[in-house]
């Protein structure tokens, strides 16, 4: 299937890592000039590297703080600048979890809570702000915001919080926007593995007293169809949800687990 990517531009935050690098490689593939964002100047600089020489496609590295305004506004600014316009956005910048258990209710902090919702929701938000108005003037794109299955469980408590006002934000941003040719869409991975799994792993067999290949399905496994969830499986997903192919889907939640048990949403 022809996806008509070829010579659209993205913003991919979150971009030097993990689910946001696969999303960049994949649609680098598809024949887009993908502008990799993420706070670490020389990670994103290596990624957008490697990224070059894998795929021949464009990708610049671009080094922002999704939690400053300003920061956000010099990135859209310098990103729109080099590719000469903005069609798609994949908000994937978040702090990292999975490397301790959630805090229960006693133990969070406001710190805990403002800084984890300063760069998943108003990092996504400060993004979309900046990017929309270059949209609105091409008349028209897409915007994926990576959120996660917590939205839809108990467990972590910061974590539903967060991902349940992404899923808000993402919905309002649609209503808004789509008369002018705008889409706004939500991905909620599952537990994905990514450069960090190995280590995750070792964290969980060691804290379980397990082997290393039971902390992988306790951590990884817990879906419909058994198997590990890996990057560029959520980042094919994004990609067709980035192509006009995907016009028909706005306003709404995706859901890349490889299936919830039990649960029914409709």
């Amino acid at each position: 299937m022809d996806l008509e990517l070829t010579g659209k531009t993205a913003i991919v935050t979150g971009g030097s890592r993990g689910i946001g690098k696969a999303v960049a490689r994949e649609l680098a593939r598809e024949g887009v000039a993908v502008a990799i964002v993420a706070r670490g100047p020389e990670a994103v600089q290596t990624t957008a590297s490697e990224l070059e020489s894998e795929t021949g496609g464009r990708i610049l590295a671009i080094s922002v703080d999704t939690g400053s305004d300003e920061s956000v506004r010099n990135m859209v600014e310098e990103a729109a600048s080099q590719l000469g316009r903005i069609d798609i956005l994949v908000n994937c910048a978040a702090t990292p979890g999975g490397t301790a258990p959630p805090p229960k209710l006693a133990q969070i902090t406001d710190e805990d809570f403002f800084s984890d919702t300063n760069v998943k929701v108003m990092g996504y938000l400060r993004c979309i702000r900046e990017v929309a108005p270059h949209m609105i003037r091409a008349g028209g794109g897409r915007i994926i915001n990576i959120s996660g299955l917590a939205a839809r469980q108990t467990g972590t408590m910061i974590g539903s919080m967060r991902n349940v006002s992404v899923v808000a934000m993402t919905k309002n941003v649609a209503d808004e926007l789509g008369p002018h040719g705008i889409s706004a869409i939500v991905v909620h991975p599952s537990m994905t593995f990514t450069e960090r799994g190995p280590e995750l792993v070792a964290r969980r067999a060691a804290a379980d007293g397990v082997s290393e290949e039971e902390a992988r399905k306790r951590l990884y496994q817990g879906n419909l169809l058994g198997r590990v969830m890996e990057a560029r499986d959520i980042a094919n997903v994004v990609t067709f949800l980035a192509s006009p192919k995907a016009a028909a889907v706005n306003g709404d939640v995706v859901v890349a687990g490889g299936g919830v048990p039990r649960a029914i949403y409709y």
